[in-house]
């Protein structure tokens, strides 16, 4: 060890007399270190992705992904700021005297990007995982603000700002300020209320009958939710909204219902139970009805023009195409029904009673006391 110390200031000495300056010997010195550190990073970082790669976890994937980048900008800010710091120091400059500061600052933001690249990695990573999508956006907001208030707070003490009077005024502040942006807060609190209450989530299909909201739930923020329309228009709406409307889930339903009126000819009426009863027996063997449902089928109604009977009953798929399948299916299959017992479906008719004719009315022309 002392053999290399002994040489180092024998090449330092040497380098000197030949320079003539001490100080540019100090900076190059420090560029090749950079240079040197640099290359030896980029060696160990290809072993550590080649090891990374044969590991059956994401996470350290995760976490490589997070650290390689301020890494690497890790080294190129300790160089340039040490050579910085010999120059400045060289030419008798003030800028010496902000240089520990900036670096220090510069410090904060590297360490600060690579949390918020770890955050986004974990989102991503229970996302894949099947995991809610708005409780994994929900946390990762909250994370990703509590990164940017610490943050802050670390960068206004690293500049000399006193963080106690800071908080003092945030505490008075803070009703003018919520006072001013009242809406801002309820829109807040709203989307509180929906990732707590999670009436709904990211993918789900949502209407509500006070307001004309219906589509497909894209994004739920801070302050608004966004919500795609069945003619794929983006509606966004305030999340304060959502705590003074009621807001129905289609998407959770557990089964879609079938509820249809029926009517067949009068001149029918003798065939009536005996089409109510073949109706019934096919839904009770119909593959797609859910038995465990309530499942109705009676005569019901005696119509202008026909006697009607009604079908209530529920599909065991709630996806909306495969519903209308079943759908119709069980209606052709009713009309097959009536058919089959030489019944028919009815449609609107008027018959017309006539007791007595005026005199000479709809005689043929040409009889006497014909009009």
């Amino acid at each position: 060890m002392a053999q290399l110390k002994s040489l180092w200031q024998s090449l330092y000495r040497a380098m000197t007399d030949w320079l003539g300056e001490g100080w540019l010997v100090d900076v190059l010195v420090i560029i090749a270190v950079t240079l040197l550190v640099t290359v030896l990073w980029r060696v160990v970082a290809k072993r550590l992705v080649n090891l990374v790669g044969r590991s059956s976890s994401t996470w350290d994937d995760m976490l490589w992904d997070s650290l390689n980048g301020p890494v690497n900008w890790l080294i190129l800010l300790v160089g340039v700021s040490m050579v910085a710091q010999t120059v400045a120091g060289r030419i008798d400059s003030e800028l010496a005297n902000y240089l520990p500061v900036l670096r220090k600052v510069l410090f904060e933001c590297l360490i600060a990007w690579s949390l918020w690249r770890l955050t986004n990695g974990g989102e991503h990573e229970f996302i894949r995982r099947g995991r809610d999508i708005t409780t994994v956006q929900a946390v990762g907001k909250l994370l990703k603000a509590s990164i940017i208030v610490v943050f802050l707070l670390t960068l206004f003490q690293t500049l000399g700002v006193n963080i106690s009077g800071i908080l003092a005024l945030g505490g008075v502040g803070g009703l003018v300020i919520g006072m001013a942006a009242k809406d801002l807060l309820a829109n807040f609190f709203g989307s509180l209320v929906v990732y707590f209450d999670k009436p709904f989530k990211v993918g789900d299909w949502i209407r509500s009958p006070d307001r004309p909201i219906e589509g497909t739930v894209e994004r739920i923020g801070f302050r608004v939710t966004q919500i795609r329309t069945f003619d794929q228009r983006p509606l966004y709406v305030p999340n304060s909204v959502f705590t003074q409307i009621s807001v129905e889930n289609p998407s959770r339903m557990l089964n879609r219902r079938i509820n249809e009126t029926i009517g067949i000819r009068y001149e029918d009426a003798d065939k009536m139970g005996d089409v109510v009863a073949k109706v019934k027996d096919m839904l009770e063997n119909h593959p797609d009805i859910d038995q465990h449902k309530t499942l109705m089928v009676n005569f019901n109604a005696f119509g202008p023009s026909s006697l009607d009977f009604f079908i209530y009953t529920f599909t065991k798929t709630t996806v909306w195409a495969e519903y209308h399948q079943v759908k119709q299916d069980v209606m052709l299959k009713i009309i097959h029904i009536i058919h089959e017992l030489g019944a028919d479906c009815a449609f609107p008719t008027q018959t017309l009673h006539i007791e007595s004719l005026p005199e000479g009315f709809g005689r043929p022309a040409g009889e006497p006391g014909a009009a």
